[in-house]
């Protein structure tokens, strides 16, 4: 099974680092992000990637030409200013009529690939996400006339759920992309969760997103403290 990395988009929020290099590649741990990314899937067994890149796609492309060989890994360049849609469905003709694995190439989590792709085939549906709690940020209050009611302390429990990507998809889902300007997280999966074609994977262990500076010191502290265990 392939397992298709975004690797394309150009990081605007992590600029500290992305003035010069795609966000893929800025470093956790002393590697690049995408491939602490790559090493768990490999962890699983799936060693054959598709990364579609777009912004600075040739430090990409220099930084596997001579590594990893026991990895099949293929860059792709979808385009520059193509949305994550668009990206997927220019390698319709890589991934063909089977099922492939898809995430985002700046978000690192312990996720169980395995037990990720059993739920996606016995549910049927075209598409499978990840949905983790989103990191606490701030402490919650709830107001009334000027009294709080409610505190508590950074908790994510009652946060709901995000997309935290880590996908599994049917090729079916490239006839919901219409071009390269179609985001999927918009209309494909709109109109996939009012069919109830699209089913979330709850991931109750370890998601983080690498959006900004204080989440990439984040992902750095959990490495030191041994948080993170893949």
């Amino acid at each position: 099974m392939k397992v298709v990395i975004l690797a394309g988009g150009l990081g605007t929020r992590l600029s500290e680092y992305t003035k010069k290099i795609p966000k893929p590649m800025v470093k956790i741990n002393k590697l690049p992000i995408i491939y602490h990314i790559m090493k768990h899937y490999s962890n699983y067994g799936y060693n054959d990637f598709i990364v579609a890149t777009g912004y600075k796609s040739s430090i990409i492309k220099r930084y596997f030409k001579a590594k990893f060989k026991s990895w099949n890994i293929q860059i792709i360049e979808t385009g520059l200013n193509t949305m994550t849609g668009g990206r997927i469905k220019r390698l319709a003709p890589l991934l063909g009529d089977k099922t492939f694995l898809l995430t985002y190439g700046d978000g690192l989590s312990d996720v169980n690939i395995n037990k990720l792709i059993k739920f996606h085939k016995n549910s049927k549906s075209i598409a499978t996400l990840t949905a983790v709690r989103p990191p606490a940020r701030f402490g919650a209050i709830k107001i009334k006339k000027k009294k709080v009611l409610y505190f508590k302390e950074k908790s994510n429990i009652d946060e709901g759920w995000i997309n935290g990507g880590f996908f599994v998809m049917e090729p079916t889902i490239f006839k919901f992309i219409k071009n390269d300007k179609t985001y999927l997280e918009r209309r494909p999966f709109e109109i996939l969760s009012k069919n109830k074609l699209l089913n979330a994977y709850k991931h109750y262990g370890f998601w983080q997103c690498m959006d900004t500076l204080r989440d990439k010191e984040l992902l750095e502290k959990y490495f030191r403290n041994k948080k993170i265990k893949f």
